[in-house]
């Protein structure tokens, strides 16, 4: 096929062409160059920036604890107080402890009643005021016999005080601990302590002395258990 003069004459221009502008490319440095020739280096300028390495993070630090926690309430104001459970609070077995019932005080019973004109009461069935030497017999509550007058012990063998039980009785007795005669005589309290038939004007040596018939009378009325009251 025939080639056409201006085809030919176009393509020889357009190699002219890219010759010079090959040409320019390498004077100005673009890296176009011959065919013989490698690829143009790319200035350092123009190769991609390397990426920065990110900086390395901050370490975390901590969180601040809650405010609640850390800084005291702003608010001075008291909390308001919660209302106390109507019921009583359920305690635990282990300090719970029963209470015993409280102690019903026991009865005082009354004292009996003095025997009228005597320091004795209606208890007794022989009464003897040591301080007025006089003495009584009581039946039922009142005077069977008296007042009559006694001789009693002095300071060295005082008569006891108190309250006492007729233990024994013998219509003729002798002292072992002075062998002196006690007639009619009527024990009723610790070392031979007794009524009986006695002078009335020296004291005993601790026994309530009477005279004959006081001491007969005294002998007849008592017997062993009744109650004799020294005051």
């Amino acid at each position: 096929m025939a080639t056409h003069p201006h085809g030919t004459r176009r393509i020889a221009q357009g190699a002219v062409f890219a010759a010079l502008v090959s040409t320019v490319l390498v004077g100005v440095g673009l890296g176009v160059g011959t065919a013989d020739e490698g690829p143009a280096a790319v200035p350092a300028a123009a190769s991609a920036a390397p990426v920065p390495r990110a900086a390395p993070s901050a370490p975390a630090t901590r969180s601040a604890p809650p405010t609640s926690q850390a800084a005291a309430p702003t608010s001075s104001a008291a909390p308001a107080p919660t209302t106390a459970p109507t019921t009583a609070p359920t305690t635990s077995p282990a300090t719970s402890r029963a209470v015993p019932p409280a102690a019903v005080p026991a009865r005082v019973a009354a004292a009996p009643a003095l025997v009228a004109g005597t320091p004795c009461t209606v208890t007794a069935k022989a009464c003897v005021d040591l301080d007025a030497r006089t003495a009584w017999l009581v039946e039922d509550g009142a005077v069977r016999r008296g007042p009559v007058s006694v001789m009693i012990g002095d300071e060295i063998d005082p008569t006891p005080r108190g309250t006492f039980r007729v233990e024994w009785k013998a219509e003729q007795w002798t002292s072992r601990e002075y062998l002196t005669q006690m007639p009619y005589a009527v024990f009723f309290a610790e070392g031979g302590i007794a009524f009986h038939e006695g002078p009335q004007d020296t004291n005993s040596a601790g026994c309530v002395k009477l005279t004959n018939a006081d001491a007969q009378a005294w002998f007849a009325y008592l017997q062993v258990g009744d109650e004799v009251q020294i005051r």
